[in-house]
């Protein structure tokens, strides 16, 4: 597969994939430049957030804030914004097993499924300022994150895969009005982000992680 290097490369792939023209430059005054330039930075996000990519995963300290959650918990993290956190993938306490194992995709209360170390990933008012933060008991934590990389060049060559097809999916009904490209370009979407995080999860051995999407939807 060639390597993409630009945000434009993507766009021109997903619009070619509903049979649209190519354009020229990011900043293009077209229908399509405008409706690229504006869902972009929403489909990343959402990519990104759709599995733990290993070329967008890292690893931080993270610094207690001052101010202390109002009950339930004794400490305050702030979440990393540089590069901002998308997702966390698991604290310390899993990856030196102090807790059961993180739950991926997991949308109760808690972020462990049996968890004897629980947090909540919240928003608290800091100094007059909404700060992104983890609530734990605890003194110190480390965590392992979902990072939003916005540069192109260190994209895996399946993630931009799946990143155009998600684009292509969220555009096509605004250029083309027809409903049924949207459904085909959202199944082609689907599945490559299964292969792409099948072949993504055989680099190194597994995290100890687990995506119970598809038993909460049979259940529901």
């Amino acid at each position: 597969m060639t390597a993409v290097t630009s945000k434009l490369e993507i766009w021109n792939i997903a619009l070619t994939r509903i049979g649209h023209e190519p354009i020229s430059e990011e900043g293009e005054n077209t229908k399509a430049g405008r409706l690229c330039r504006m869902h972009y930075p929403l489909v990343l996000d959402a990519v990104l957030r759709a599995h733990p990519w290993n070329f967008a995963i890292r690893r931080a300290e993270l610094a207690a804030l001052t101010t202390v959650p109002t009950y339930e918990f004794s400490t305050a993290f702030a979440l990393p914004t540089n590069p901002y956190c998308i997702k966390v993938i698991r604290t310390s306490h899993e990856a030196n097993g102090m807790s059961s194992s993180a739950v991926y995709g997991y949308p109760g209360i808690h972020g462990y499924s049996s968890a004897s170390v629980e947090y909540r990933i919240e928003t608290i008012d800091h100094d007059g300022t909404p700060v992104r933060c983890i609530l734990i008991n605890d003194s110190s934590l480390m965590i392992e994150y979902v990072a939003r990389i916005t540069d192109v060049a260190l994209f895996d060559p399946l993630f931009t895969d799946v990143l155009a097809a998600r684009l292509a999916a969220e555009i096509a009904i605004p250029l083309t009005d027809n409903q049924s490209a949207t459904k085909t370009m959202l199944e082609i979407y689907q599945m490559k982000l299964t292969e792409a995080r099948t072949i993504n999860a055989q680099e190194g051995s597994p995290r100890d992680i687990i995506n119970v999407d598809g038993w909460l939807m049979a259940r529901l």
